[in-house]
C-alpha cells in the first residue's frame, strides 16, 4: 500500500512537471522535435557498422562459453556413469575436477558479461563515441534550425536550449530553505 502510494504521488508530480513544462513551452513559443532512436540506428552507417562487429565478438564469447559448458557436461556425464565402479579416491578427484571446470566457467562468464567485464567495455567503446557524434549532430540540427528541445524517443540524448536552464534559481531556492 506504501509503495501504491509513493507511486501516485510520483505520477501525479510527474503529470504536473509536464503540463507546467507544456505550458511554459507554450507560453514562450519554444519550437520542439524529437529524434527517433531506432531509424538512427537502423540508417546510422556508423551504427551498423558497430553492431556488426559487436556481433561478432559477443558471438566469439557466446562460442567460448559453449565449449566451456559442453567440456563440463561431458565431465559430468562420464562422471555419472562411472561414478559406479570408481574408487573414493577416484570419485573426489573427478568431483574437484568439475568444480574446478565450473568455477572456471563461471569466471570466464564473469570476466567477460559480469559488470565491468569484457563485453560491458566493448560496448561503451563501440557505442559511446557513435552517441557522442548523435548528441553533435542533434545539437547541430537544433541550432540551425532554431529549436529550443529536442527530445529522443529511447537514450536520452537530446538537446534543450541552455536558456531554458533553470538550475541556478533552484539552487538559490534551496539556500534559502535552509
Amino acid at each position: 500500500m506504501r509503495n501504491f502510494k509513493r507511486v501516485h504521488h510520483l505520477t501525479i508530480a510527474a503529470f504536473l512537471a509536464v503540463m507546467i513544462l507544456g505550458s511554459m513551452v507554450r507560453a514562450q513559443g519554444a519550437k520542439i522535435g524529437f529524434v527517433n532512436d531506432e531509424e538512427i540506428k537502423k540508417n546510422y552507417k556508423a551504427w551498423q557498422r558497430a553492431q556488426d562487429q559487436w556481433d561478432l565478438e559477443r558471438k566469439a564469447w557466446d562460442d567460448e562459453a559453449t565449449a566451456k559448458q559442453t567440456e563440463l557436461e561431458e565431465l559430468i556425464d562420464e562422471y555419472e556413469k562411472q561414478k559406479l565402479i570408481l574408487s573414493e579416491e577416484k570419485k573426489k578427484e573427478k568431483e574437484a575436477a568439475i568444480r574446478a571446470k565450473q568455477e572456471a566457467l563461471d569466471a570466464y562468464t564473469r570476466q567477460i558479461y559480469g559488470p565491468g567485464g569484457s563485453a560491458e567495455k566493448k560496448q561503451e567503446s563501440l557505442v559511446g563515441p557513435l552517441l557522442e557524434d548523435v548528441n553533435k549532430a542533434i545539437e547541430a540540427v537544433a541550432i540551425e534550425n532554431g529549436y529550443d528541445v529536442i527530445f529522443t524517443l529511447q537514450s536520452g540524448l537530446g538537446y534543450i536550449n541552455p536558456t531554458f536552464d533553470i538550475t541556478d534559481k533552484v539552487l538559490e531556492q534551496l539556500e534559502n530553505i535552509e
